[in-house]
């Protein structure tokens, strides 16, 4: 397994890791996903380890804590072992307090988090989604108490604007607080918005990205292709208007030129979709997730080989969208940005 730096920190990280969305699935979302229990998890836990996958995620949120239980239980006896990352501040209840990332709630959700992992701190915690309700410096202030007790080591976002980051980012600095390191965010093949602002944002300023929903919220799983429908037992039928939208053409466009490349590799459309990741910039590690013991082996095997610059540029060209303003049309004229997106690499 390949280890990479979580952004300027000093924290090694693997190239790929496992989410933990499908542990004790329940609800609309969490259970479609899957239902995997402490006996499951913990050999799936056992197959990352012995492929040296040792970064595990999961979130307050998912199956209402239950997911962080399985987690905690799978891992007993080994937390030296392991990488623990979640996150909060999504909505948890009804309560006026049950949701955001005040002083008062960051300081009970990191506790409950903790109890319900087994164990005394957490590697790499992420606010969840920006709260615009708090001050930032009550936010930084309560991180920096909580990082100073030894209950977290580092800390990140997910789902935050560029703005949002940049300017928690100016507070930290000017307060001497701590700085986010981690950026979790949705990218993929089908979904390449990172790039525009996050990801020259997270070069220039030292996040890693922590990539979710790598096949793009399931549809790159190779179960679906121009002359293959959706298959009528598949998750997404359940789980599509949870995720990101992705217009229908584009997809299969998109699918077409991973099934050339898959095929000139000998690897499996997720094999590709996830590797094309791994070589893009400030990518620190990759998520991925798996139902069962077949997923996860098929997914470890994204790794250890690379696509070939022509493979890479079919992707590319497959996959581009043309620029949200303000990038259009400047991105084609050298010395307007940093990382120019499609070529990157």
């Amino acid at each position: 397994m390949e280890f990479r730096s979580l952004g300027s920190s000093g924290l090694k990280v693997p190239a790929l890791s496992f989410g933990t969305g499908t542990f004790a699935g329940s609800g609309p979302l969490f259970g479609a996903w899957g239902r995997t229990d402490v006996a499951e998890a913990r050999r799936l836990v056992d197959i990352c380890l012995e492929s040296g996958v040792n970064l595990f995620d999961s979130a307050d949120v998912y199956s209402e804590g239950a997911s962080e239980e399985v987690l905690g239980a799978a891992i007993k006896g080994r937390r030296g072992e392991i990488l623990i990352s979640t996150k909060a501040g999504l909505p948890t209840g009804e309560g006026a307090n049950d949701r955001g990332t005040s002083r008062s709630r960051l300081i009970q959700v990191v506790d409950d988090a903790l109890r319900r992992l087994g164990t005394d701190y957490i590697d790499i915690f992420q606010l969840h989604a920006f709260d615009a309700s708090t001050p930032i410096e009550e936010v930084l202030g309560t991180l920096d108490t909580l990082v100073t007790a030894g209950k977290l080591r580092y800390v990140g976002v997910s789902n935050f604007s560029g703005w949002q980051i940049m300017k928690s980012l100016a507070i930290a600095d000017r307060h001497n607080l701590p700085r986010y390191v981690a950026n979790q965010v949705y990218y993929s093949l089908i979904g390449r918005d990172y790039e525009w602002d996050l990801m020259p944002l997270g070069a220039d300023q030292g996040l890693g990205a922590l990539v979710w929903s790598p096949l793009g919220w399931g549809r790159l799983t190779g179960k679906v292709r121009r002359d293959r429908p959706l298959p009528e037992l598949s998750r997404l039928h359940d789980t599509a208007d949870f995720g990101p939208p992705v217009d229908n053409e584009h997809l299969l466009k998109v699918i077409d030129a991973l099934g050339e490349v898959a095929e000139e590799t000998e690897k499996t459309i997720p094999q590709v979709a996830l590797n094309w990741l791994l070589r893009r910039p400030t990518v620190s590690s990759v998520i991925i997730g798996a139902r069962n013991e077949e997923q996860l082996r098929q997914n470890l095997g994204a790794i250890g080989w690379s696509l070939t610059d022509q493979q890479i540029e079919k992707l590319d060209t497959a996959s581009l969208k043309e620029a949200p303003y303000p990038h259009f049309p400047y991105r084609r004229q050298e010395g307007f940005a940093r990382l120019d997106p499609p070529l990157a690499g």
